[in-house]
């Protein structure tokens, strides 16, 4: 067991460079990837079950002893980059497929892998995974809501199937991984350090296969939409960040808002853009997950390593709590 979470410590920390090489791969030798597409799906119930499985009370906490600090983190989320989103596909004049991609990425909830990357910039953890926690359950209404409202311009939105799919990929999983969690605890506990790996794996197949379905198109377009997510998820940290700074929130939590803001479920885009509009709306999804771990690595390791003195003390969780968020 100590070199399967070695293996999967090592796959958590480099996991960037393992959706890049496989985000090449995918584009250079797309019949292996391929046919990975139909099992989407499936792979991000994957996810959201070892989500599940790591989910406790401890991680609600911050829900109730700091309600406004989650509620502001929740509410730029799900404001700040659906509208910026809205606004870049407009600006732009992007082609349907690809502003309904755009979008949904906009629409969705917190990244798998914000909380890693708030612990690794030395913010407040523990806000940052009570965010994600709660804009992952709002996801089933929130996200279907926000699609038809921006994107029918573009495509017909079908807001009650893709209520039906977040409902399947995300929350029956994550309740799913809370039940097997409770009923087998000790099991579980000795078993959590590999959910990265297995989260990695997961993220980074659903990268390859949307790559290698749209190898033509994204030669054809992949700047311009490369170039749409850099914007997008930049401007989604700095909004968050100075949201957060304006309501007098302390620096780690500045941080922690920021990066969950910036940092979306990019996976559960592509899936949704695969299964209700067309392969080239997930497209922005698939390299929103290449670029946003790229990114947050980069803001990451700079706060991290950045000797400041807020003026209330940096909270953080262990990193042991952390495991499963990639």
């Amino acid at each position: 067991m100590n070199a399967l979470e070695r293996i999967s410590s090592f796959a958590g920390n480099t996991f960037a460079y393992w959706v890049i090489l496989f985000a090449a791969l995918a584009l250079l030798i797309p019949g292996g990837f391929t046919w990975i597409g139909p099992h989407i799906p499936l792979l991000l119930g994957i996810i959201m079950f070892g989500m599940g499985m790591t989910l406790s009370a401890k991680d609600f906490k911050e829900v109730f002893s700091h309600p406004k600090s989650v509620l502001i983190g929740v509410a730029a989320q799900y404001l700040f980059m659906p509208l910026l989103a809205f606004a870049l596909a407009t600006a732009l004049r992007l082609p349907p497929e690809v502003a309904v991609g755009v979008i949904l990425v906009g629409a969705c909830p917190g990244g798998t892998s914000s909380n890693v990357m708030t612990f690794l910039a030395k913010g407040n953890t523990a806000l940052s995974v009570s965010i994600t926690s709660v804009s992952t359950l709002l996801a089933p209404i929130l996200t279907p809501a926000i699609t038809l409202l921006l994107a029918s311009q573009w495509l017909p939105v079908s807001a009650g199937d893709m209520f039906m799919s977040v409902v399947k990929m995300v929350l029956v999983p994550i309740v799913l991984g809370l039940v097997v969690k409770t009923a087998f605890k000790r099991q579980v506990e000795k078993s959590i350090k590999a959910l990265p790996l297995i989260s990695v794996i997961g993220i980074v197949a659903i990268v390859a296969a949307v790559v290698s379905g749209n190898k033509e198109k994204i030669l054809e377009s992949g700047l311009l939409i490369l170039a749409v997510v850099i914007l997008h998820n930049a401007l989604g940290y700095l909004l968050g960040f100075l949201a957060a700074k304006m309501l007098k929130m302390d620096f780690a939590d500045q941080k922690a808002v920021s990066i969950e803001v910036g940092m979306q479920n990019s996976g559960l885009a592509a899936a949704l853009a695969t299964a209700h509009f067309s392969p080239l709306a997930a497209v922005p999804g698939a390299i929103f997950s290449v670029w946003h771990n790229v990114s947050g690595s980069l803001l990451a390791n700079y706060w991290g390593k950045r000797e400041t003195n807020s003026h209330s003390p940096k909270k953080k969780s262990g990193p042991a709590s952390l495991s499963q968020k990639l």
